[in-house]
C-alpha cells in the first residue's frame, strides 16, 4: 500500500530524475502507480474510501426495528431496559456480554436519529443587572381544583445574576396578566433590576389588537419602575435562557412534588398556589449567597404599583351588553344607554358609572365568548317571555344543570307556555335565592313530583318558616340587685375616694 511519504518523495524526485520509472523504483513503487498520484496531485490518505461497512455481524438486527420504535416513542429508554426487554422477549438468544454493543448501538443512534438536545451559551451577568420574565403552559401537569381540570400558565420571572425566581398564576398572555405578574414579581423581590427582558410578546400583542397601544402600556409600566425593556429576536429564545431554562427545571420540580404529594387535585386555587409558593422558595434555597449580592445593587421601587389594568370607556348596548376585548358581558339594564368606564384585569372585568363600581365580574376565559347575568335582565323577559326562545345568550340563563333539566322538563310537559314557567322559576332565583330553587329542583327530580313556580315557591316558604332562627323562644331576664352597689359606694366613701 503506498503511503503519503512515497508520494511526497514522488514529487520530489520526478523533477530531478531523467524518467519517471526512475523516479518511481526510488519512491518504492511502480510506475502506474506513479502516474496515477501524479495525475491526480493528491494524497492516498485523501483518495482513500471511509470506512461505512461493517466487519462484524450485527446481532441485534432482526429486533433493531422494534427497539427503534420504542426509541422514538420514549428517547429517554436506556440500553439496560431494552436489552432485558429482549431477553425476556427472545430467552437464550442474547448473552449478558452483548449489552455493550446494544449501549454502543443506542449511543449511535442518538447522535445520529435522536432527539436534538439542548445546549447552553455561556453568558457573563451583574448583580442587579438583568431580569427576564416569560409565560410558560402548565396544562401538562393535569393539576384539578376540586376535581375540575384547572388549565392555566405561570408568568415566570428569574433574575439572571443570582437565577432567584417567582410567578404568578394567569390564564392567556395578555398585557394584564404581563403587567400583575411583572409587578407581584418586583414588589416580592423588593427592587428593581435595571433592564428587563422578555420575547417578543407576539401573542400578547395578538390579544391587543393594536400593537401600538401594547408598546406605549408597556413602556409606561417600564417607565413607572425605571427599567430598560429589552426584547429577543424571532425565534431566538436562547436569548432569553435563563427563564427558559428554569421553566423546565420549574415544572419538573413541580411534576415530582404532586407526585409525592400522591394526588394533583387541590382544594381551592388558594391551596394550589400555596403549594407553588412552597416550590419557588425551597429552589430558591441554595441562591442565597448570590441572592443577597443581587439585593445591594437593586433599584428602589416606587412609591405605589401601577394600576393592572386597562382602561375603556363605552356605552352600554340596548341589550344591557357591553362587547370588552371582544367578549360579551351583560350590566343592569338601569345602565342601557349609559357610557361606563371599563377597567380590565387579568382575571376580572370592573364596570364604573359616576365614580362608583357598579360591577365587577370574572374575566371570560378561552373559546367561550359571552357571559350575561340572569339577574340582569329577568325583570325584563318576564315582560317579554316570547324573547326567551331564541335569545342568542340563552345558555347563560342556566345557572345550574337542574335548571336546564328543569327547562326541558317544562319543555317536553307543556311545549307552549314552558319559556313563561321558566322564567318564573329563575325570577325566583334571581329575588329569593338561587341554591334555594336549586335545592327545590332537586327534591322535586327525586320525588318524581311535578315542577312548577308555584311548587317551589311552596317549598321555599315552608323552608324559611322552619328555619331555626325564625323559632319563639322565651327570653328569661334576670333582675338587678341594687344592693351590691350600695356596698361598693359605701366602700369607697370609706377610703375617701371622692
Amino acid at each position: 500500500m503506498v503511503t503519503d511519504k512515497q508520494v511526497r518523495i514522488l514529487k520530489m524526485l520526478v523533477n530531478k530524475e531523467k524518467t519517471k520509472e526512475t523516479a518511481a523504483l526510488k519512491a518504492g513503487m511502480d510506475e502506474k502507480t506513479a502516474r496515477k498520484y501524479l495525475k491526480l496531485e493528491r494524497l492516498p490518505s485523501q483518495v482513500k474510501r471511509a470506512h461505512t461497512w461493517r466487519t462484524r455481524e450485527d446481532k441485534f438486527k432482526e429486533v433493531w426495528k422494534e427497539l427503534e420504535d420504542y426509541l422514538n416513542a420514549n428517547p429517554g429508554l436506556e440500553a439496560k431496559t431494552l436489552f432485558d426487554y429482549i431477553q425476556g422477549k427472545c430467552p437464550g438468544r442474547f448473552t449478558f456480554g452483548q449489552l455493550r454493543t446494544l449501549q454502543r448501538k443506542v449511543k449511535r443512534w442518538r447522535a445520529l436519529e435522536g432527539p436534538e438536545k439542548e445546549i447552553y451559551f455561556a453568558q457573563k451577568h451583574y448583580a442587579g443587572g438583568l431580569s427576564e420574565s416569560d409565560f410558560t403552559n402548565m396544562n401538562n401537569l393535569s393539576v384539578t381544583i376540586q376535581g375540575e381540570r384547572f388549565d392555566h400558565l405561570i408568568y415566570h420571572f428569574a433574575l439572571t445574576y443570582s437565577n432567584w425566581e417567582t410567578g404568578t398564576i394567569c390564564f392567556s398572555e395578555s398585557f394584564e396578566s404581563l403587567s400583575e405578574g411583572l409587578q407581584n414579581a418586583l414588589w416580592e423581590l423588593g427592587g428593581v433590576t435595571e433592564r428587563h427582558r422578555t420575547d417578543k410578546l407576539s401573542a400578547a400583542v395578538h390579544k391587543e389588537c393594536n400593537p401600538d397601544e401594547f408598546t406605549g402600556r408597556y413602556r409606561a409600566l417600564l417607565n413607572h419602575y425605571g427599567m430598560k425593556g429589552e426584547s429577543i429576536r424571532t425565534g431566538k429564545p436562547n436569548e432569553n435562557g435563563d427563564v427558559e431554562v428554569s421553566h423546565r427545571w420549574f415544572k419538573t420540580a413541580i411534576d415530582q412534588a404532586l407526585m409525592l404529594r400522591d394526588s394533583r387535585d387541590f382544594e381551592s386555587r388558594d391551596k394550589y398556589k400555596a403549594f407553588i409558593k412552597k416550590i419557588f422558595n425551597q429552589r430558591n434555597t441554595n441562591r442565597v449567597p448570590r441572592f443577597e449580592e443581587e439585593l445591594k445593587k437593586l433599584r428602589g421601587l416606587p412609591e405605589r404599583r401601577l394600576d393592572d389594568c386597562k382602561k375603556i370607556q363605552m356605552t352600554v348596548r340596548s341589550s344591557s351588553t357591553i362587547n370588552v376585548g371582544h367578549k360579551i358581558y351583560s350590566v343592569n339594564s338601569r345602565l342601557k344607554g349609559e357610557k361606563v368606564n371599563v377597567k380590565l384585569y387579568a382575571e376580572r372585568v370592573e364596570v364604573w358609572y359616576g365614580q362608583k363600581k357598579v360591577e365587577s365580574m370574572p374575566r371570560i376565559r378561552g373559546k367561550k365568548s359571552h357571559r350575561v347575568e340572569y339577574r340582569h335582565i329577568i325583570k325584563w323577559l318576564m315582560r317579554k317571555p316570547g324573547a326567551f326562545e331564541n335569545y342568542r345568550y340563552k345558555d347563560d340563563l342556566f345557572p345550574t344543570t337542574r335548571f336546564r333539566m328543569a327547562y326541558d322538563y317544562l319543555k317536553e310537559l307543556n311545549p307552549a307556555g314552558a319559556n313563561k314557567e321558566y322564567l318564573k322559576i329563575l325570577y325566583l332565583a334571581a329575588t329569593e335565592t338561587e341554591v334555594g330553587v336549586d335545592e327545590a329542583l332537586m327534591k322535586l327530580f327525586d320525588e318524581g313530583k311535578i315542577i312548577s313556580a308555584e311548587v317551589i315557591e311552596g317549598i321555599l316558604k315552608s323552608k324559611a318558616e322552619s328555619a331555626p332562627w325564625r323559632e319563639a323562644k322565651d327570653v328569661y331576664v334576670a333582675k338587678t340587685n341594687l344592693a351590691g352597689y350600695d356596698e361598693l359606694i359605701g366602700e369607697r366613701d370609706a377610703l375617701g375616694c371622692g
